[in-house]
């Protein structure tokens, strides 16, 4: 997973839902992306361990703007939002379910 996006923050009206109280992993999927459908369980199950953490997928095609102002390339795209809505990380691809939990670390530390 990569670093923070240079401060960038989502909020709400940027995912269709309230944040979690201490992190949310946003998922950007596509409708036939085979990927996308195993990380939704991988995050699903992450959210469930961790209290406070929210898990939401936004469907890529219907939020081209919002995808545009990311620089989402791929589906899967998941990142790692701390309590403030601030991107601490991003990955693209299938993530392992150590490496979300580690980002989730770093992402509720502060």
């Amino acid at each position: 997973m990569r670093g923070p996006d240079d401060g960038q923050r989502l909020g709400a009206a940027d995912i269709g839902t309230q944040p979690g109280e201490r992190a949310t992993l946003v998922q950007f999927s596509s409708a036939f992306c085979q990927p996308c459908r195993a990380t939704r369980r991988t995050l699903t199950e992450v959210a469930a361990m961790i209290g406070g953490v929210t898990h939401v997928e936004i469907d890529a095609e219907a939020h081209l703007g919002l995808v545009r102002r990311l620089g989402i390339e791929r589906t899967p795209t998941v990142l790692v939002l701390d309590a403030a809505g601030r991107i601490v990380r991003r990955a693209a691809g299938l993530p392992r379910k150590a490496d979300v939990i580690a980002a989730l670390g770093e992402a509720v530390r502060d």
